[in-house]
Parts: C-alpha cells; structure tokens; sequence
C-alpha cells in the first residue's frame, strides 16, 4: 500500500463531487453541482491548487480555485492545507484538513460541510492524470 505523502504528488482531474445528508439523501450544492470540471495538483514541494468550474456554466458564477501549501498526516490519512488565496476572500488563510484514500490511481477525499444551511458529507472522486 502506497502512503499517502507517496502518492499524493500530482494532478488529479474529478470524477464526482457527491454531497450526502444526515437523511442519506444526495444534496447537490446549487453553484458547482454534483458533476463540475475540476483539476487539482499536489506538487512534492508542499504547494497545492485546486480549480472547479460548473459544467454548464453560462456566467461569472460557477466557479471556484483556490491555492496554499499542504501537509500530509500518515498516521491518520489526513491532508492540512493552509490557504494562501482564494476566490473567496473569507477563505484566504483559512485552515482545511481533509480526509483523504489513496488507492493506484484514485484519489477520494470526504470532509464535513454545510450546503444550504443542511450538513452534509462531501466525496470527491479524483484520478490521477499526471
């Protein structure tokens, strides 16, 4: 099995974006959906980006990126990332630490979020492509 600090370095396209609530119904978020164009990329020296873009975006909304450095947690499958820019200012500096699965290619990651006032589970599928 491939530590995640291994294999993590790279670039990973989406393959889905699926929100789940306590009633284990899906929740689509409303600006990005559940199927957005995504393109997310680790480098080996600790800097990390991550572009989304609704697929049928037909304006300025739609669309999210933001960038920072990471830090990979082994022991408990965990990557940190600190914002040093978002699109969303109310995200620049802010602190993320995410769940993350590493098998061959596929790259899953879950984290807790909030959609429509309702909490939810995210899972982002990722493969890697570069």
């Amino acid at each position: 099995m491939t530590r995640l600090s291994d294999g993590l370095p790279g670039s990973w396209r989406l393959i889905s974006r699926i929100d789940t609530g306590p009633d284990g119904e899906r929740r689509p978020e409303p600006v990005l959906g559940e199927d957005p164009v995504a393109l997310l990329i680790y480098d080996r020296s600790g800097h990390f980006s991550a572009q989304f873009m609704r697929r049928d975006r037909t304006g300025a909304a739609g669309f999210d990126a933001y960038f920072g450095t990471y830090e990979v947690d082994d022991a408990t499958g965990t990557v940190t990332q600190s914002l040093a820019g978002a699109l969303n200012p109310a995200l620049v500096g802010a602190v993320l630490t995410r769940t993350m699965n590493l098998e061959g290619d596929s790259l899953t990651i879950r984290l807790d979020t909030v959609v429509g006032g309702t909490a939810v589970v995210r899972t982002l599928t990722w493969v890697r492509v570069g």
